[in-house]
């Protein structure tokens, strides 16, 4: 059957959702396959959902757990580290109640980066910039610290895969939803998503309204 002329303009509605749809989840797809490759090859802190370890001969002084640096192995638990206890009262809770689930069924949550001070996030973005080249195609990785919600306290980047996958699964019913198809270990809070489910991550986050505002 060949559509009308008023059916087109909603045909191609159609076809540019899905298409978007199929972009987020193929670079899902390779984000969970970097990152499952960086895990078994024990280089996590070399990736994006590592811990950020900040290059040793960086100009501007270390980096420390004061600025929210996690060591390897920390979870929502371990609020000695202000990388864990800066985050939003809400956000932990939320992080903390799944952690107790996953754990009941043999999944360890550990939080690779919590809340980070500017300091550390501009670290990380100057570092992001000379590793791909350009601002440009940096800022798909990393948020400037005016526009990062890790600085904000609301986000957290977990590990390892088995943990990704499990908050994939089943992080809408405590609230916690990924947020960008490329980083698929980084996950927000939002609460609506315990009754209506995710809502569907962007593709990265130059795509975010607030990298924006």
């Amino acid at each position: 059957m060949i559509p009308t002329a008023a059916a087109l303009p909603r045909t191609r509605r159609v076809l540019r959702h899905a298409l978007v749809i199929l972009v987020i989840v193929a670079l899902a797809i390779v984000g969970l396959a970097v990152y499952r490759s960086a895990a078994a090859a024990g280089s996590l802190g070399d990736t994006p959902g590592g811990r950020h370890a900040p290059a040793p001969d960086a100009p501007d002084g270390a980096v420390t757990a004061a600025d929210g640096l996690l060591p390897d192995g920390a979870t929502a638990f371990d609020e000695g580290y202000p990388g864990v206890a800066r985050l939003s009262p809400a956000l932990l809770d939320a992080v903390k109640r799944a952690s107790t689930d996953a754990a009941s069924g043999g999944v360890v949550i550990r939080v690779n980066s919590g809340w980070r001070s500017a300091e550390y996030q501009d670290r990380l973005l100057q570092e992001a910039v000379e590793q791909y080249g350009s601002a440009e195609e940096a800022a798909r990785w990393v948020a400037s610290p005016e526009t990062s919600a890790h600085v904000a306290g609301d986000a957290v980047d977990v590990g390892s895969y088995d943990a990704v996958d499990w908050l994939a699964g089943q992080g809408a019913a405590y609230g916690l939803c990924q947020t960008y198809g490329n980083e698929p270990w980084h996950f927000e809070l939002r609460p609506e998503a315990v009754d209506r489910g995710c809502p569907p991550p962007y593709i990265d986050p130059t795509q975010d309204p607030r990298a924006h505002g």
